[in-house]
């Protein structure tokens, strides 16, 4: 799935504060969960697609490398993103 140049900058409007700046945490974490929701639809219909698979799993241990690096640097930003794109913890 390849999202527009449109849908990319509304969701780093959403969670990284501006469009252009796409390189905060929030906004990679709120892109990541966007691809990994699609690539989990993907395989709840293609089993067996194994390289979807592993792509999945590479960008789930990706955001959580993002989320862990946010605990540290500060909690209430990690909270706020949890809260708002409804991950687990």
């Amino acid at each position: 799935m390849l999202l527009s140049k449109e849908a990319k900058a509304e969701l780093f409007a959403k969670h990284g504060g501006t469009a252009k700046n796409t390189g905060s945490a929030e906004g990679q974490i709120a892109l990541f969960t966007e691809r990994i929701n699609h690539l989990t639809e993907h395989l709840k219909k293609n089993r067996k697609d194994y390289n979807t698979e592993r792509s999945l799993v590479m960008m789930v241990g990706k955001r959580r490398s993002l989320l862990d690096y946010l605990t540290k640097k500060d909690v209430l930003r990690y909270r706020a993103i949890v809260k708002e794109l409804g991950l687990r913890k």
